[in-house]
């Protein structure tokens, strides 16, 4: 039998509010990359629009956090549960400013042509969504190996971000319209550099919750 079934129920709430943030912040990073990619100015605003959400998310999540530790007493290894949850809505929270960052940018370049069709920084983005894909899998199944493989892809998010730096810097010119648009899109590939190692975060946190041990994933 429960002993704490409250408690257990408002930590099963705190979680599915996690989960469903981190959907939408998935959901925000694909639509801010193929705004982008198709130059669609409404979907960029769409995804700006779609921030407020997450903030909400991130409000919801730190008041249950907090009427979690206040009411219901929790031990020491519910308190890194609940913490870890706080501290991953924060790295949510983060990625998705990133997502409007990148929508910014395509914003920025409504009524012109991409320089170039963009591949590379597409394949950073999935490899990311599918890094915060797994990450939120780690923290809902306990699962510390799945949260260390995170190193892995963090290292191939890198790998693709030099590529993507070599690659623009070499196409600049003298053009100061065609520098400033590599110069942003250099800003794209870093803002998903970012969201890989906030990532990686996530998955550092969840290693702690289990373990009790901290771990560096993004080395």
């Amino acid at each position: 039998m429960d002993a704490r079934p409250g408690f257990h129920q408002s930590l099963a709430l705190l979680q599915k509010e996690l989960l469903d943030m981190g959907e939408s912040v998935k959901d925000l990073i694909f639509q801010s990359v193929e705004s982008l990619a198709k130059l669609d100015e409404k979907e960029a605003q769409q995804v700006i629009k779609n921030d407020d959400l997450i903030d909400d998310y991130l409000t919801k999540i730190d008041e249950l956090s907090l009427r979690l530790i206040a009411l219901q007493q929790p031990m020491a290894s519910d308190l890194r549960i609940i913490g870890t949850a706080l501290k991953i809505a924060i790295d949510l929270e983060r990625i998705a400013d990133h997502a409007v960052d990148i929508a910014k940018i395509t914003i920025r370049f409504a009524g012109e042509e991409l320089v170039k069709p963009l591949e590379t920084i597409p394949a950073m983005a999935e490899i990311a969504i599918e890094m915060l894909h797994e990450s939120l899998i780690s923290y809902t199944e306990r699962d510390v190996h799945r949260a260390a493989s995170l190193a892995e892809k963090d290292d191939r998010v890198d790998k693709l971000y030099s590529t993507v730096m070599q690659e623009l810097m070499s196409m600049m010119s003298s053009d100061y319209n065609r520098n400033r648009q590599l110069t942003h899109l250099l800003l794209v590939a870093h803002f998903l550099e970012r969201v890989a190692d906030h990532t990686t975060n996530i998955g550092e946190g969840v290693i702690y919750m289990v373990t009790g041990k901290r771990k560096d994933l993004n080395v």
